[in-house]
């Protein structure tokens, strides 16, 4: 008898143990654990940590709470002005309902997807290739607005939308070069021409000052000069010193006028008288 209630003790133990290894549950910190009970919704959401479950009737699915990444193909479009691209993305979200998450919608991670490359076909159509190219921010912000409005439905937020890359056509991308290029050059001239501008008012104050000191003219003449020197040239041609010419000129208009001669005191050898005409007819006879 004995021996029968103690094999019936341990048949006992052995099926508790056996239930509590069955129904026991352990939910990590970042899951949360969603219980049906027969079919139907049991409670809230399971906290982290060790949890029960009744084996053969409930059904306890984990949902994870982490941020995902979601990467979304790349989509081809044509943007408002009439340019094929093609544009992938990344969209970056989290659940924050895990019971909607499950009950709401077959496969959360599939619908947000879905969603993504929908809303970016549309974002492509709705923008103009510049921007596609510079003003990417606020078209995440859109992409993030379109597909965060459903996704709240479902138990899930979406953190964060970013454009990765937009592939241009090779014919596209040669016109963008050129016209870089063109507007590159423009902007080489137009600072070649504002040198030009302010040298020339520089040159044309330092005339001035030139003027003013003819010294100073003659300073930089020797400096040039010795520039000139510097590059080993074979024949140097010096030009006639400036000072020199108008130091003559000078000279020249100090000197003094000759004095004029007085009155019949130097008189010239006379005129001789001119010949007489021939007679005329009349003195003959």
């Amino acid at each position: 008898m004995v021996q029968e209630l103690l094999v019936a003790g341990v048949a006992t133990v052995s099926a508790g143990l056996v239930y509590v290894m069955s129904a026991a549950r352990v939910v990590k910190q970042y899951e949360r654990g969603v219980v049906f009970r027969l079919g139907r919704l049991s409670g809230g959401a399971r906290a982290p940590g060790f949890t029960m479950i009744v084996p053969g009737v409930d059904r306890m699915r984990k949902v994870n709470m982490q941020i995902v990444t979601l990467p979304v193909p790349a989509q081809e479009g044509i943007t408002r002005d009439n340019v094929t691209v093609r544009v992938d993305a990344v969209v970056y979200f989290k659940v924050v309902d895990a019971a909607n998450a499950i009950i709401q919608v077959e496969d959360y991670r599939f619908a947000v997807s879905q969603m993504a490359q929908t809303s970016l076909r549309s974002i492509i159509g709705k923008s103009d290739l510049d921007d596609l190219l510079s003003n990417r921010e606020k078209l995440n912000q859109g992409l993030e607005l379109m597909i965060d409005s459903p996704a709240v439905g479902w138990g899930v937020h979406i953190d964060r939308v970013e454009i990765k890359d937009v592939s241009l056509p090779e014919t596209m991308k040669r016109s963008m070069a050129r016209q870089a290029e063109a507007d590159r050059e423009r902007r080489a001239r137009v600072i070649n021409a504002d040198a030009e501008l302010q040298a020339s008012k520089k040159l044309s104050e330092a005339a001035k000052e030139m003027s003013a000191q003819p010294a100073a003219l003659q300073l930089r003449l020797l400096q040039t000069v010795v520039a000139v020197a510097a590059e080993k040239n074979s024949t140097l041609v010096l030009p006639f010193p400036v000072e020199l010419l108008r130091f003559l000129e000078r000279a020249a208009n100090q000197q003094p006028p000759l004095a004029e001669s007085p009155a019949g005191a130097a008189a010239g050898p006379p005129v001789p008288a001119p010949a007489e005409t021939a007679a005329r007819p009349d003195d003959r006879d």
